[in-house]
């Protein structure tokens, strides 16, 4: 079994289901990605992984055992999740912050160590972050605010790490050298990686284990390769198009249709017309 696991979880807000009867299996060492349309459950999905939602039924397991039964600091020394959009403290600097992912570690008897040093140099080094040691997290760029963020969660020192939309708000080059930072963090320190997506393409380009929710259920899970095609992307997201090989890594990319191509199967009758209407037959 891997370490991360959900048995049949529905999650709620109040009277709102937002994930009913799902199962997942996160891949020991894998960069999973989960993708699907907004308001789909993917958020939610995070944060029931990582206890932050308790379960209206069903259970989520870690390392074996109901991620209930562990301690607050015990959960938080084997899972780390960085939420969307984090706020820092007004003034802090980017060492105090980072310093902050040392507290599941620490205890009255066992303050500031040596270890908790060596994990906070070794994470900002990781990060590309400690040369910004003093500066004010508040004014720094997009792309190095989020690098901090990761930073911390690095230096909590854990084998999970489940990021909720860590490219949100950032422009296209910050988004890549983000993806770029969690692809060589995977590569490099065998972690297990989950990370919420919006952007389909990047997802395919960097995941080893892709996740397409839709309506709060899994709809298909496996490498990119082996399940985004065009019936997957008019299922999940309600677009017509094809998937192609992208020229610079050679995993899937989507082409979505054009405009008149997008609007046919509002009035197709079957999948033929679609298929017509895409190949410029009924245009």
């Amino acid at each position: 079994m891997s370490r991360l696991v959900a048995e049949g979880i529905t999650l709620a807000y109040d009277a709102r289901t937002v994930v009913s009867g799902l199962d997942l299996e996160i891949p020991d060492g894998s960069f999973t990605v989960v993708v699907g349309p907004n308001a789909c459950g993917k958020s939610t999905l995070l944060r029931g992984l990582a206890r932050m939602i308790r379960p209206a039924a069903g259970r989520v397991l870690l390392d074996g055992q109901p991620i209930t039964s562990y301690g607050a600091k015990e959960a938080a020394r084997r899972l780390a999740l960085l939420p969307q959009s984090p706020v820092a403290p007004d003034g802090i600097t980017v060492l105090d912050l980072v310093a902050r992912g040392r507290y599941p570690h620490q205890s009255l008897l066992r303050q500031w160590s040596p270890a908790d040093e060596r994990a906070v140099n070794e994470a900002m080094a990781a990060t590309g972050v400690d040369d910004l040691a003093e500066r004010v997290v508040g004014e720094l760029s997009g792309g190095q605010r989020q690098r901090v963020w990761i930073a911390m969660v690095l230096a909590q020192d854990t084998p999970l790490l489940l990021l909720d939309e860590p490219t949100t708000f950032l422009d296209i080059a910050y988004q890549l050298e983000v993806l770029d930072l969690l692809a060589d963090l995977h590569a490099g320190g065998g972690r297990t990686l989950v990370a919420v997506l919006h952007d389909l393409n990047q997802a395919c380009r960097y995941a080893t284990h892709l996740v397409a929710m839709r309506d709060g259920a899994v709809v298909a899970a496996g490498r990119p390769a082996e399940i985004v095609d065009a019936e997957l992307i008019r299922e999940v997201f309600g677009l017509v198009g094809e998937v192609v090989p992208d020229p610079q890594t050679g995993t899937p990319m989507v082409v979505p249709a054009g405009r008149e191509a997008r609007r046919a199967p509002a009035v197709a009758e079957n999948v033929e017309d679609v298929e017509d209407a895409l190949s410029g037959r009924r245009l």
